[in-house]
């Protein structure tokens, strides 16, 4: 966010951005979280919040697979082939999580789900489409933080796998 004359504008962060600001500084990242005007919930509106492809933006979904919490970072531009991603994935089936799942798996809701942050680390798996990207944003917690990064930075901040989540 900038203010009229360019200069970065300091906001506080959100209560629920603290845990994920906590991680990314752990991780050597600070300082990396931006307080959005528009809403990112959708890949789409944060790709036009943030003037960059659809396709550079790292969705956070929780599904279920055995009965466990699992993350798959996808680009915006993507949908999971949930069949396909759990054999490659060597993983039982893949459910949707439900909203109240999601948030008891990471603490966040719907729409500002952050790869990191969570209670515990979740399995993860980030598309392989993603390192395309010079720059990926991904949400902070909420649906009007992001934090840029690199799919290089996010597969070591999830301790995730880099696979194609498509058919």
């Amino acid at each position: 966010m900038k203010s009229q004359n360019d200069t970065p504008l300091t906001l506080p962060l959100p209560d629920r951005c603290a845990p994920v600001a906590e991680a990314l500084a752990a991780a050597g990242l600070p300082d990396r979280i931006q307080v959005l005007d528009a809403s990112a919930r959708t890949a789409a509106e944060a790709a036009e919040a943030l003037g960059c492809a659809v396709g550079a933006i790292a969705n956070s979904l929780v599904f279920l697979s055995g009965g466990e919490p699992v993350l798959v970072m996808t680009s915006g531009g993507h949908r999971v082939d949930t069949a396909a991603l759990a054999a490659r994935w060597g993983r039982p089936e893949l459910r949707r999580a439900t909203p109240e799942e999601v948030r008891a798996a990471t603490g966040q809701a719907i729409g500002g789900v952050a790869p990191v942050g969570h209670p515990r680390q979740l399995p993860t798996v980030v598309d392989e489409y993603l390192i395309g990207h010079d720059r990926i944003w991904a949400a902070a917690g909420t649906p009007h933080t992001v934090f840029s990064t690199t799919a290089a930075e996010l597969l070591r901040l999830t301790g995730g796998r880099l696979l194609p989540v498509g058919p």
